[in-house]
């Protein structure tokens, strides 16, 4: 069996620049050269295989059998989720039925700028997340705070910002899933330990949003909207997170958040309806009537209802179906971190996983909206379209990351980190930040750092969950400021090829987020480990 080497320059400086060439190399080619993320993965991936083959002695056979088998797993565990999850949102989009669900949402709220934006950048951006990521909630949701008169630089900003927390579960928990495969870690307990770190989060952006389109009074006056905001949304996505797994927090938080807002109208509104930048308005406080029948409503429901009854039923604990394994393939090395441990690249050909759940989901919905062959044809190409190069990133990312791990790479470079000792703590969120600003995707960040920093744990003694958590929730916190995800976001508005504008307009609060959750960091490890604990 192969050993891994933890120095296998002589000097350890040396050593870790090298293991840092194929993260630099796959940041500058996405970030600097701006190549298409397929093709930066696929030279980042061979880059990285010469260097597991040069550098770290890493056999040649065991090196294409770990690529194979975390390829595979690439696109079992994510593609396979993520492309049936849009195949189901572009069946809600062409068949109309998202139209009816976003103009009987835009019906309920008033008027007022700073309903709107909690109802639809907050709880309707989550849904979308949910469902699909991939910058689609800032493409959905911008035009709607456009249309409310918040200028377009500033309805980006807003849906940005409001996209921060749902990222780690969004396109129905592929972060989480990514994070699983490379770590090792159970799901359900990784999906737990992000959902507690979340729900912290989640308490300061319907804050951030307020303040964003009326200003400190206007911010203060609506205070009950962003208390129900952030507490309604944890209480939808944090028991989903902690007890049934990573498929359906963002969903169900947002759903929660719906209800709750809509609740608290009923009995409260702001005594001033604010337009914004926190204008004063007149009129009639209510929106527009949705003009939709009841079947209408009940239609654009259905689908929502349709996937968490499934998903849950086919994912949850109670469920023996996604650990059915037809087929386990495995080649292992020596650890150099650990004696006597062994690193293994796996395959499990799990064939009922989550992305069969969503499978089920979409044939079921299709059904029952009675879509049309001509329909069909055009959801089947609409995505294609869509996801051939984000399904061939998943193949290729998750081969680079398995040789990264199984080649040694990972381990010498934990090595060199964990010289910051506990500090380290504070540099987590940050890696996972700035992969995730420059390469656009939150399971591309996880592949990439989350072995990594589970030994960096390990070396440190943290709880074992911390740093993988913190690697994706700082990683959600970098979208707003990711190339990648602004060009999607920005698809329905003004500033098409103008993301460069987008992004500075957002950094500043995307920092005040990010040593927010420095703070978090350091306190979970202080103070609450037990949040971290499997």
């Amino acid at each position: 069996m192969f050993s891994q080497i933890l120095n296998p320059t002589g000097n350890l400086f040396i050593t870790w620049l090298v293991a840092l060439l194929p993260v630099a190399a796959l940041l500058f080619m996405l970030a600097a050269l701006r190549w298409s993320a397929w093709v930066a993965t696929l030279v980042g991936s061979i880059i990285t295989f010469a260097l597991g083959l040069w550098v770290w002695r890493m056999p040649l056979g065991d090196g294409i059998l770990a690529y194979l088998y975390g390829s595979a797993t690439g696109v079992w565990n994510v593609d396979w989720i993520t492309f049936w999850g849009v195949m189901l949102f572009n069946t809600l989009v062409i068949t109309g039925t998202f139209d009816k669900l976003r103009r009987w949402l835009i019906a309920q709220g008033t008027q007022d700028v700073r309903v709107q934006t909690i109802l639809f950048a907050w709880a309707f951006g989550a849904l979308l997340e949910g469902l699909v990521g991939f910058g689609y909630p800032w493409a959905f949701v911008a035009p709607i705070l456009i249309a409310l008169d918040i200028p377009d630089l500033d309805a980006v900003r807003v849906a940005a910002i409001a996209n921060n927390a749902p990222v780690s579960f969004g396109a129905l928990g592929a972060p989480i899933i990514a994070l699983a495969a490379v770590t090792g870690y159970p799901l359900l307990a990784l999906s737990g330990s992000v959902s507690k770190i979340v729900a912290i989060l989640a308490l300061l952006p319907p804050w951030i949003l307020l303040y964003l389109v009326s200003g400190k009074e206007g911010m203060w006056e609506a205070w009950p909207i962003a208390v129900v905001g952030s507490l309604a949304y944890i209480a939808g996505q944090l028991p989903v997170g902690v007890f049934l797994g990573p498929y359906l927090p963002d969903i169900a938080g947002s759903i929660v958040c719906f209800v709750c807002l809509l609740v608290l109208l009923k009995v409260w509104q702001p005594k001033q309806m604010r337009g914004y930048g926190g204008k004063p308005l007149t009129g009639p406080p209510t929106a527009a009537d949705h003009g939709l029948s009841t079947s209408d409503i009940f239609q654009a429901w259905m689908p929502i209802a349709v996937l968490i009854i499934v998903v849950v039923a086919w994912t949850g604990p109670w469920s023996k179906l996604p650990s059915i394994v037809v087929l386990h393939m495995q080649v292992a090395a020596a650890s150099s971190i650990v004696e006597g441990a062994k690193n293994a690249a796996v395959f499990n050909w799990t064939p009922f996983v989550g992305g069969s759940a969503i499978l089920a989901s979409w044939i079921i919905v299709a059904l029952l909206l009675r879509v049309s062959r001509g329909q069909l044809a055009e959801i089947w190409n609409k995505t294609w379209s869509q996801m051939w190069g984000a399904c061939l990133v998943g193949v290729f990312i998750f081969g680079l990351a398995y040789v990264y791990n199984f080649s040694g790479m990972a381990a010498s470079l934990a090595k060199a980190f964990s010289s910051l000792g506990t500090a380290f703590i504070i540099v987590a969120p940050i890696l996972g930040f700035i992969g995730v600003a420059l390469s656009g995707s939150n399971t591309s960040t996880n592949a990439m750092f989350g072995k990594f920093q589970a030994l960096v744990g390990q070396l440190l003694g943290f709880p074992p969950l911390l740093l993988p958590t913190v690697n994706s929730v700082g990683a959600e916190i970098g979208k707003p400021i990711a190339p990648q995800t602004a060009s999607v976001g920005v698809s329905t508005t003004r500033f098409v090829r103008h993301e460069g504008e987008v992004i500075r307009h957002n950094f500043f609060w995307c920092l005040v987020m990010l040593a927010y959750l420095i703070v978090i960091s350091v306190a979970c490890y202080l103070f609450f480990p037990g949040i971290a604990k499997i």
